[in-house]
């Protein structure tokens, strides 16, 4: 995918987001995500903020509060999002930059598209919902996951196996095969080895699960 489809694909994933957020319960607001540490409504505030750029002296103070760890900046100025606004205001910015392509400094849009798809399952997932991702978008977001080292470092865990798409031409390592549809190697390229494994076959499982 090009530039102007991904930017496409993030627009309709945050909008796709949003649709499935909406009528959700405040138990399920509240309920556990596949982040740990972070509840669905942390996770809907971490997309929801994305386009929406701190300056440069906040982003300083928010590094220096979570003492140089990314994980933990990035969970405690999801949460403090998550409380300043009520669940309505959250599903509204999604809606309302949902055409922005407003970056952060450290990041470009290939990884906001991966970001956006991930944290999508990473909500839908738990709550036994389907948030329905086109496999060419999938494959993108995987394509450059695995093209990575930090912070997934996927080449490296999944050494000795060749993930497969089942529903799109893609493929990529050596070894014991894993197949599956995209969205569910992207899931396990970014570490949720467990949602994946439901919808995933071949050979290289049994690894996997081990």
């Amino acid at each position: 995918m090009d530039r102007e489809q991904s930017w496409h694909a993030i627009t309709e994933q945050r909008l796709t987001l949003a649709t499935l957020l909406e009528p959700l319960t405040a138990e399920q607001w509240a309920a556990p995500s596949l982040c740990a540490g972070w509840r669905v409504r942390d996770v809907a505030a971490h997309v929801a903020m994305a386009p929406q750029v701190p300056g440069l002296g906040s982003m300083l103070a928010d590094a220096a509060r979570a003492r140089g760890s990314f994980h933990r900046l990035n969970h405690d100025v999801a949460v403090r999002h998550a409380e300043s606004r009520s669940v309505a205001r959250l599903v509204a910015e999604l809606r309302d930059h949902a055409e922005s392509r407003r970056l952060p400094m450290v990041t470009n849009y290939r990884n906001i598209l991966f970001d956006v798809l991930v944290h999508g399952q990473d909500i839908a997932l738990p709550l036994g919902l389907d948030l329905a991702v086109r496999p060419e978008v999938a494959v993108a977001g995987a394509a450059r996951v695995w093209s990575m080292g930090w912070p997934f470092w996927a080449r490296r865990r999944l050494r000795g196996l060749r993930l497969e798409a089942t529903d799109a031409d893609w493929a990529a390592g050596a070894g014991d095969a894993v197949r599956g549809p995209a969205v569910a190697l992207l899931l396990l390229l970014t570490g949720r080895t467990g949602a994946a494994l439901p919808r995933l076959g071949g050979p290289g499982v049994g690894r996997l699960s081990a």
